[in-house]
């Protein structure tokens, strides 16, 4: 299949005019910028961009948008809400929720998500007899999505630091390490899902096996929620003397295959060792937000050594445009600065697939309108400053076109959302 780009923009020197794009297999064979159109090509009007990475996804919070906000509450009595939500899921439900939920992420330009997936078992804590009939919901969800998970296992086994599991969090936990690794070693991986591994954060795994986890899992995508809340802080530091990201360290968690989400609440110490290892940071902007965590320090991260990707976590929003805006905005906001972080490097944030361990190549594209009431006059460059997901009018991943002019290949996805959620919550 061939795709003519009215504008592309390309790796290597930003945006560029009539692109074709060959590809074959799903995979990309070839890119020629200043191309005529040839007749057999489709067309894509506005500007095309790679497919949009979504590093840090929990499908099933998107049932608590907008039931969250009536009496203001804190980031901790909202995990309340979310605990109650979480209780309700089985393998039929979730199935149901998790697709029309990539449905909604494909709307918006997402070809790739990273699930941070830690409902492994039934309410109570009583085992399914397939271990993981809980993810395979998630490969299912995200094949009929027409999108590629990387299911980001994850490791829970307290309640917090020194705190037993709550019956509520009884379904999130193995019991042991051991016991994680060795289910999710029978996790296998295809086309459409990728095993991946996570370490919920310091207060759901102890200091005392956090090395056993990470030698549990030498290789592939390690993510882990980082300081998002001072309250955690303050726990470890109170009980290891160390910070969060001092406590990863030390456990050898933090390396390039490492990405750190949130990492909100940051000491220029943590900031130095999550640089120098080269470890990822995933910000959530739109969640970080919602749940007021505060504003992350971005810049200092990148100017540290890590690499930047953007999640859409509990999916207060599902936009990566949006995401990408408010990271820029963000970082505006708490310096007084503008442009913080160039076009270029919101691309890159956009586009982070490599976080999530796939490898590059995949015929996606995400084709942008350039002539709506938001996009109109604006130069391409900076299409990513104004835009929104509204404005994506084509999305194709691996080679096929998966969306076209908000309407998504598993039907209507608006009606799909409502009728899942509503069967949660009845």
């Amino acid at each position: 299949m061939r795709y003519w780009c009215e504008h592309a923009w390309l790796d290597s020197s930003g945006v560029r005019s009539s692109v074709l794009v060959e590809e074959s297999d799903g995979r990309i064979t070839a890119v020629t910028p200043d191309s005529p159109c040839p007749p057999d090509a489709h067309r894509l009007a506005g500007l095309v961009l790679p497919g949009f990475a979504n590093a840090h996804s929990h499908a099933f919070h998107r049932a608590l948008r907008g039931r969250t906000h009536a009496d203001g509450g804190t980031f901790w009595t909202w995990r309340t809400g979310m605990y109650a939500l979480a209780g309700k899921l089985d393998p039929d439900s979730y199935l149901k929720l998790a697709t029309a939920v990539y449905a909604e992420m494909a709307l918006a330009g997402v070809t790739c998500v990273g699930e941070f997936h830690y409902v492994h078992h039934a309410p109570g804590g009583a085992r399914y007899s397939d271990p993981n009939a809980m993810s395979e919901p998630l490969r299912e969800a995200a094949s009929a999505a027409g999108i590629r998970v990387t299911l980001l296992d994850t490791c829970y086994l307290a309640g917090g630091i020194d705190q037993p599991l709550s019956p509520e969090q009884s379904r999130f936990s193995d019991g042991s390490v051991d016991a994680w690794a060795s289910r999710v070693s029978s996790l296998r991986s295809d086309s459409t899902l990728l095993a991946g591994a996570a370490i919920h954060s310091v207060r759901a795994v102890p200091r005392s096996v956090l090395p056993a986890l990470v030698s549990a899992w030498p290789a592939g995508p390690l993510h882990v929620h980082l300081s998002e809340q001072p309250a955690e802080n303050e726990a470890c530091l109170a009980t290891y003397g160390l910070s969060p990201t001092e406590l990863l360290a030390e456990a050898g968690a933090l390396s390039p295959r490492t990405t750190a989400v949130h990492a909100t609440h940051l000491s220029t110490k943590d900031i130095s060792l999550l640089g120098g290892s080269r470890t990822g940071a995933c910000f959530c902007p739109t969640t970080e937000a919602d749940l007021a965590d505060g504003i992350g320090p971005a810049r200092e991260l990148v100017d540290a050594g890590s690499t930047l990707s953007l999640g859409s976590d509990q999916h207060a929003v599902i936009d990566p445009l949006l995401e990408a805006r408010a990271l820029e905005h963000g970082e505006r906001l708490r310096t007084g600065q503008r442009g913080r972080f160039t076009p270029a490097e919101l691309f890159s944030a956009l586009t982070a697939h490599a976080s999530l361990g796939w490898e590059p190549g995949f015929a996606d594209l995400v084709a942008i309108s350039l002539d709506t009431p938001r996009t109109a006059g604006c130069l391409p460059e900076q299409a990513m400053l104004v835009a929104t997901g509204a404005d994506v009018h084509t999305v194709i991943a691996s080679g096929k076109v998966i969306a076209e002019d908000g309407h998504h290949r598993v039907g209507d996805v608006g009606r799909l959302l409502a009728e899942a959620i509503e069967e949660l919550w009845r």
